[in-house]
Order: structure tokens, then C-alpha cells, then sequence
């Protein structure tokens, strides 16, 4: 009895057109790039700093300091050494922790907040793509003034109007971005449903008695999130950069907080006595937008067939 034989999908696929899916020749794309390899290391590393901080920091010398963190402040603004990779701050800290775990707050704002404005895009986008008329008007005229506000200003307003009197928290700062995020998508996801609504499949499904709702998230949203998966990725570096900008200018995450724009910040009168306070968190911080903003052109490239 012989036995059977093992098929090669993805050789078929290469052969059946008929056997290749979207999602699939993107992946057979991407694979082949050098880039996206890179792009990949780039975000799986600091993601894992945020989540998992431990397994990037070793514990410095002594008993009372299993994480790193803990402060001599005798051993204050060391530069890079044997001993403290990254050098110390200005409490004696060992910055290399300072930074490694300076990820965390500064990926955990840049996600939520583009999650906030990704999820109120897609919405509204949906809306005004899909129903027109009257209500994509108010829409694309509200996303449109939004545009006409600076982004620094509109963070400054949305910031001034959230803070308490206890002071600014960590999801002031995520509202305040990703609020204003939203219009960008809005017009891109609107211009995507345009072009999906009036498309086959969506005439069948309405044909069949298919609900609004249900056309919109089973059938229009699965084939018009591709290019707002793309600026999601590229977004999210900006919004890092955007979380540090405000943070150096003293209107960000509160001042306790170990981020990267915080330590920018202090170290930015500090720069000819210790340039290394300024040197490892832009480096970090620098990377890290490189890599999401890479990973974005990458998937851009892969899922657009005028680059194929």
C-alpha cells in the first residue's frame, strides 16, 4: 500500500491563481525583503521591553537591586562603563534600565492611542463611505477643520482641558493623540469603502437581504483595512515621536514617569557634561519610530499590486 502523497500548497498556488489569496501573496512578498526582516527584529524587540523588561535587564551589583533600577547616588552621571553599560543619571540610576524600561510607557501610549484613533477612523470612515450624502458631508467638513488645527496646538488644547488639578496622567497624554489622529483616517479608510461598496460581492450581499451592518463589517471592513493596517504601522512610530516632542517640552506624561521623552527632556541641559543622558534614549527612541515606520512602507509595498 503506498502511501499518500503530500501536496505543495503553496507551489499550486503559484500555479492555480485561483488558489491565491490576498493575505497570502503579501506574506510571499514580504519574505523575500531584507527590510521587512529588520523592520521585524526592530519592533519584537522593544515590544519586548515594554512587556517583558527583565529579560533585557541584568541586575547591577549589590544584594538590594534584583532590577536594576536601584540608585546610588554617589555613582551619579557616570558616563558608559563595564559596570553600567549606558552610564548612570543624575540619582545615580543605571540608565541602561532607565531606558530599557523607558519603552513600555512610551509603546503603551503610542498603541492605545492609535487604537483610539484607528477604531473612531474606521467608524466614521464607514459611515461617510458607505451612506454618503448628508452625513459624509458633516464628517469630511469636521475631519477637514481638524486638519486646519496644528497638531502641537490641538495637543496643547486637548491636554489643557483634560488635566486636573492632581496633574496630567498617562492616558491624557494617549487621548490627546490619538483624538487627533483620526481624521487622516477617516479620509483614508472613506476613500477605501468607496471603491470596495460597489464592488460584486457587496451587491450580492445586498441582494440577499444582507443588513447594513452586517455588509459593512463582513464584507467591506475584511477587504478595506489593508491600507489602514499600513498607516496604523507607520503611525505608530510618528506617535512616538509625537509622546517625546510633547514630554520634552514639558506638556507631556508626567514628569515621574521613566520614558523616553522625559529623559530627553532633562537631559537637554545636561548635554556637555553628560551627552550620554541624551545619546541612549534618542537612540532608542529613534529605532524604535524606524522600526514601525519600515515595517508600514513595507506592508504598503506588499499590499499595493502598482508594486508587485
Amino acid at each position: 500500500m503506498t502511501e499518500p502523497k503530500t501536496v505543495d500548497l503553496e507551489a499550486v498556488a503559484a500555479i492555480d491563481p485561483a488558489r491565491r489569496t490576498f493575505w497570502g501573496d503579501a506574506w510571499r512578498i514580504l519574505r523575500r525583503r531584507w527590510l521587512f526582516w529588520v523592520s521585524l527584529f526592530l519592533i519584537v524587540t522593544f515590544v519586548g521591553m515594554a512587556i517583558v523588561p527583565g529579560l533585557y535587564v541584568w541586575p547591577s551589583p549589590g544584594p538590594d537591586d534584583p532590577s536594576g533600577l536601584y540608585c546610588f547616588l554617589a555613582d551619579a552621571r557616570q558616563g558608559p562603563s563595564s559596570e553600567h553599560w549606558f552610564g548612570t543619571d543624575v540619582q545615580g540610576c543605571d540608565y541602561y534600565a532607565q531606558v530599557t524600561y523607558g519603552a513600555r510607557v512610551s509603546l503603551v501610549v503610542a498603541l492605545f492611542a492609535t487604537m483610539i484613533t484607528v477604531v473612531v477612523g474606521i467608524v466614521l470612515g464607514s459611515l461617510a463611505g458607505y451612506y454618503g450624502g448628508a452625513l459624509d458631508s458633516v464628517i469630511s467638513r469636521t475631519a477637514d477643520g481638524f486638519f486646519a488645527l496644528p497638531y502641537l496646538v490641538g495637543a496643547i488644547i486637548v491636554l489643557s482641558a483634560l488635566t486636573t488639578q492632581e496633574g496630567r496622567e498617562i492616558w491624557h497624554v494617549t487621548v490627546a493623540i490619538g483624538f487627533l489622529g483620526w481624521p487622516s483616517v477617516v479620509r483614508l479608510y472613506r476613500s477605501t469603502v468607496l471603491q470596495v461598496k460597489g464592488l460584486e460581492y457587496v451587491q450580492a450581499a445586498k441582494a440577499l437581504g444582507a443588513g447594513d451592518g452586517r455588509i459593512i463589517f463582513r464584507h467591506i471592513l475584511p477587504n478595506a483595512i489593508a491600507p489602514t493596517l499600513v498607516y496604523s504601522t507607520i503611525s505608530m512610530g510618528g506617535i512616538i515621536s509625537v509622546e517625546a516632542t510633547l514630554s520634552f517640552l514639558g506638556i507631556g506624561l508626567p514628569i515621574d514617569s521613566i520614558s523616553w521623552g522625559n529623559m530627553i527632556s532633562e537631559a537637554g541641559t545636561r548635554i556637555q557634561q553628560s551627552p550620554h543622558l541624551l545619546f541612549f534614549p534618542s537612540a532608542y527612541l529613534i529605532f524604535a519610530s524606524l522600526g514601525f515606520v519600515l515595517m508600514g512602507e513595507q506592508l504598503r509595498e506588499a499590499f499595493d499590486p502598482r508594486f508587485r
